[in-house]
């Protein structure tokens, strides 16, 4: 099974492209924090390649820029190629099929973020009665036993 999940911030400004045929794929490197500090006491922090395809692609390159923490589902893919100077390159990337977007870099981005504290009024929440029973108006009571279970 080749299954990913990560959580990190945009390392730089992801790179969106189109292929020939129309399709947009962005390629962002995202830094995920370990959950330990290396021998010298510093935090450490694996740099890691990610792609995303078509509409996905889109909005990351749209919404996200450098500092951005996102959440990525996917899988590992390698590959190689030749390089201009002849030598064999190799290639370990991170395909995303789901890219969530959890916050911004700094409370200074204007708009709304999950790190700040709402900017709604209290008055805007929209509030229900709750002190008359809900379900009153669904009709007579279905009384059930054991054997009307299927499992």
């Amino acid at each position: 099974m080749n299954r990913v999940i990560l959580i990190g911030r945009l390392a730089r400004d992801p790179e969106m492209r189109t292929t020939s045929s129309g399709i947009a794929m962005t390629r962002f490197t995202l830094a995920v924090s370990r959950p330990f500090n290396s021998q010298d006491g510093k935090d450490a922090t694996d740099f890691i390649s990610c792609v995303v395809w078509r509409r996905q692609a889109e909005n990351v390159a749209k919404y996200c820029t450098k500092g951005s923490q996102v959440a990525i589902e996917g899988r590992i893919q390698t590959g190689s190629y030749d390089a201009q100077d002849g030598t064999k390159r190799y290639t370990t990337d991170v395909v995303c099929d789901n890219v969530t977007f959890l916050g911004s870099r700094s409370s200074s981005n204007s708009g709304y973020t999950p790190d700040e504290p709402s900017q709604m009024d209290a008055t805007d929440i929209p509030t229900t009665d709750v002190s008359e029973d809900p379900f009153k108006d669904f009709g007579d009571e279905i009384a059930l036993s054991d054997d009307d279970l299927p499992f």
